[in-house]
């Protein structure tokens, strides 16, 4: 029996409002090996109701949509009951959207822009699938602290009185945008003992994945914001 036969397709929920870009995104996913589209959303409201009802493996949100945004139907799918399971992938179309630091709070695993190529969107769903962030930690700093300079709202504030002094050291430096490698060179750890600690912290209530643990160390004040307007 194949590899292909043994592992189940990775289940994936559209939604988006334009027709024609959803139509495209469903011909692609479709006839991707190893993918398959479970359900189209046509706002916000639907990708909730599907989410909960198909339990897909991955949502493929629009940041902008009718009837409910992308960040309040990311926040229901992700704090749903019993959860879905599902993780949301973001669409948006800059990259530094003012919306996607809300979409990241809520719950989403990553970001991607709509003028990604095929095969970089087809590597976002499957990374997003294995419970991984999309975006390199780096990255993802670079993305909140653009957004919190630019943000007339004050950051939310996070409880971390949950975790120890080694996992708070931990946190702080996936927050600055270091690797697993390099956090056990600061640390003098191994790379095993690192990532021992980073299951740990996603095991707690504060993050599903490492985008969500450098929100968590922004917001529980172990990381300043660097001033990124030169």
């Amino acid at each position: 029996m194949s590899g292909r036969e043994q592992s189940p397709p990775i289940r994936v929920l559209l939604a988006e409002d334009q027709v024609l870009v959803r139509d495209s995104l469903k011909v692609l996913i479709d006839t991707t090996p190893g993918l398959v589209t479970v359900g189209e959303a046509g706002t916000g409201a639907e990708a909730v109701t599907l989410a909960q009802r198909l339990r897909p493996d991955v949502v493929l949100m629009d940041i902008r949509m009718p009837d409910m945004d992308g960040i309040e139907a990311t926040r229901r799918i992700c704090s749903q009951p019993g959860g879905t399971g599902a993780r949301v992938l973001i669409l948006t179309t800059f990259d530094l959207d003012e919306y996607v630091y809300g979409a990241l709070r809520a719950g989403a695993s990553g970001f991607l822009v709509k003028n990604a190529t095929a095969a970089e969107l087809l590597a976002a769903i499957r990374i997003v699938a294995a419970g991984e962030a999309l975006l390199a930690p780096s990255v993802t700093r670079r993305l909140i602290a653009e957004f919190l300079h630019g943000s007339r709202a004050a950051p939310a504030v996070r409880d971390l009185s949950d975790i120890t002094q080694r996992e708070r050291e931990v946190l702080t430096l996936i927050g600055r945008g270091l690797s697993n490698t390099e956090i056990a060179d600061h640390l003098h750890l191994t790379v095993g003992t690192v990532k021992t600690h980073v299951g740990r912290l996603l095991a707690k209530p504060h993050a599903r994945d490492r985008a969500q643990l450098v929100i968590a160390a922004y917001e529980g004040g172990l990381v300043t914001i660097p001033d990124s307007r030169r």
